[in-house]
């Protein structure tokens, strides 16, 4: 499964802040709609921890749809913790009608412990390249040289795919994403599934 577009502020024209002072946390919400109904929301949120090194991304996501055949309800929760660019601790808890799942990446000094125990889905790995891009970041800006992301839930890879008009694709297993952007700013991502899409759209106004 799973615009007008604001400006972004960026460092160089930010007011100065106090010596010493943690930047705020960064929150981008969106709204989740299949057929054009909404049926959902998501949650991403960027938070620069104290001391300047580390950096904790959020991604929360809440669903209930009903399709013809049955009901999804899915509460799915990823945090991400980078230290100094790369990805220190992962983990994944999802909640939904067919039971509580969970994923977690940890770095242990030379290489990742990788678990992931997901609906329908199980993989364990060992991992010594660091991972220093994840799909948490791509909602505060495009993948740049970035040639795949860190797919939490699944416990691998999504390669990217930068395309025209501010468009790219991750692609994992046979399933594709849509990623938009304007301006810097994540506006629509595109869910392709198998019964409907999922299709998550930026709130602006938030």
């Amino acid at each position: 499964m799973l615009a007008g577009v604001a400006a972004l502020l960026c460092l160089s024209t930010a007011p100065a802040r106090a010596q010493g002072s943690v930047p705020a946390a960064e929150t981008r919400r969106y709204a989740i709609e299949v057929a054009g109904v909404r049926v959902g929301t998501m949650t991403a949120t960027r938070t620069p921890q104290a001391g300047g090194t580390d950096v904790v991304y959020s991604l929360v996501s809440d669903v209930q749809v009903n399709f013809l055949v049955y009901r999804l309800k899915v509460y799915y929760h990823v945090v991400n913790r980078f230290r100094n660019g790369q990805l220190m601790l992962s983990t994944v808890d999802a909640h939904t009608n067919q039971g509580d799942f969970a994923s977690r990446a940890e770095w242990k000094g030379k290489h990742y412990d990788i678990v992931a125990r997901q609906y329908k889905h199980e993989y364990k790995a060992t991992e010594t390249q660091p991972i220093t891009f994840a799909v948490t970041n791509l909602f505060f800006g495009g993948p740049g040289a970035n040639a795949k992301a860190y797919a939490e839930y699944f416990g691998d890879y999504f390669t990217l795919h930068p395309g025209k008009n501010g468009v790219c694709l991750a692609r994992r297993d046979g399933r594709e994403d849509e990623y938009r952007y304007a301006n810097g700013q994540l506006v629509t991502i595109i869910k392709k599934n198998p019964l409907k899409n999922f299709v998550i759209r930026w709130l602006p106004e938030s």
